[in-house]
């Protein structure tokens, strides 16, 4: 039997399961979707090509990406913004997420920030798993260069806010972070 996985679905059936304590007709209907959408698509998947580009993040955030004006005083909750992520090694998805964050974001490049800190908490262990692996003579892609990881953001306020470490009034409590 053949095993696969599909990260093209994981923000669906991420919101369906948010409501499975409570689903209610429209739940219904997006897990049928779903399940034709899989059926229909059942001989899709990753196709893997590895090369050596080393590895590789990707992230984005959403910012209060289900903002509802209606039910925003009775559930702050959708304030919170989306982010996810997926970490590649030599070109392949090793690594992915998508969730809600946990805080909410007072800003876009703020929802990034956070997105991208929370990425990053992901990359650094495999990073030092890998080095630990070229250390005990584990055959690693690029043994002899040095391991770093390229992280693409497209956001100038959370790209300027990574790159100089400088704590301002307007994020300082980003500093936890």
């Amino acid at each position: 039997m053949e095993k696969s996985t599909r990260p093209d679905t994981s923000c669906a059936v991420h919101q369906c399961a948010r409501h499975c304590a409570n689903p209610k007709i429209q739940h219904t209907a997006a897990v049928k979707r779903i399940g034709r959408y899989l059926l229909g698509t059942k001989d899709k998947g990753l196709i893997m090509k590895p090369n050596h580009e080393g590895m590789e993040c990707w992230v984005y955030a959403a910012h209060a990406s289900e903002w509802n004006n209606k039910t925003a005083s009775s559930d702050p909750s959708t304030a919170r913004s989306r982010m996810g992520y997926i970490i590649t090694y030599a070109g392949c998805p090793m690594h992915w997420s998508s969730k809600m964050q946990t805080e909410i974001a007072l800003s876009t490049a703020e929802g990034e920030y956070i997105a991208h800190s929370q990425a990053m908490r992901e990359v650094l262990p495999i990073i030092w798993l890998t080095e630990g692996a070229k250390q005990q003579g584990i055959p690693v892609l690029n043994a002899t260069l040095k391991m770093h990881c390229k992280v693409f953001e497209d956001n100038a306020g959370a790209i300027e806010i990574a790159n100089v470490p400088k704590m301002r009034p307007r994020t300082k409590h980003l500093n936890i972070k």
